[in-house]
């Protein structure tokens, strides 16, 4: 991959951020995985995470699909969740992220999880990252990513149109969320999120900063663009 560096610095005339967790704020991938393959020796015989699980989806709407019993999906959607919030506390941030969040004002950026307020909580704290002001879960919307409720929600909260916003992705269901949200800005974080609907892909979010008018993304961070 890669690309001829054009220019230093690229940047970008938006009004908000509205950055996911997983993936984007802090790495939880492999407290995920030890986390999930731990539940399904119980729930889901022959489910491996590292091969078959979907980003950016809520817990419910996986389980609900991995489980043949509908009337067990509660139980061990909460289950999975009391693990994974034990496993919270393990969790680094991603490189940059909390240059990002602190070089934000107040007020100009949001959080959109399909994970849960609690275990979105005590990741991002455990990864010495500053608390989210505003914080959007798949708790508070009808419909989880890739649904388009969840960026529309954050943007509302912040006083901002979609388009007008900035989002920051990893998983092909969030960025089909932005973009169905009308978000025309989006970023994509680590290879997996190098699809046609992304403005540009970067490593992380080392060298990228943000005024509360416009996004500037340091060249050397740009891996596709």
């Amino acid at each position: 991959g890669g690309r001829a560096l054009i220019c230093d610095l690229t940047t970008l005339a938006v009004d908000r951020l509205l950055l996911d967790c997983d993936g984007v704020l802090v790495d939880s991938h492999d407290a995920a995985a030890a986390t999930w393959n731990l539940w399904a020796k119980r729930w889901a015989p022959g489910f491996d995470f590292h091969r078959d699980i979907e980003h950016g989806r809520r817990i419910t709407d996986v389980v609900a699909e991995l489980i043949s019993t509908p009337s067990d999906v509660a139980e061990a959607a909460l289950e999975l969740k009391r693990m994974e919030l034990d496993h919270a506390s393990d969790v680094p941030a991603i490189p940059g992220a909390r240059q990002l969040l602190e070089s934000s004002p107040e007020g100009s950026w949001a959080v959109v999880t399909s994970g849960n307020r609690g275990i979105a909580t005590a990741r991002m704290a455990s990864a010495g990252l500053p608390p989210a002001s505003i914080l959007v879960t798949g708790e508070d919307v009808k419909n989880g990513k890739p649904f388009p409720d969840p960026y529309v929600l954050a943007a509302q909260r912040l006083q901002a149109l979609p388009r007008r916003c900035a989002v920051f992705e990893d998983a092909i269901a969030g960025i089909a969320s932005a973009r169905a949200a009308g978000v025309q800005t989006i970023i994509g974080v680590g290879a997996n999120a190098r699809t046609p609907d992304v403005t540009l892909v970067v490593s992380d979010l080392t060298g990228v900063r943000f005024d509360g008018r416009e996004l500037r993304i340091d060249g050397s961070t740009i891996v596709d663009g």
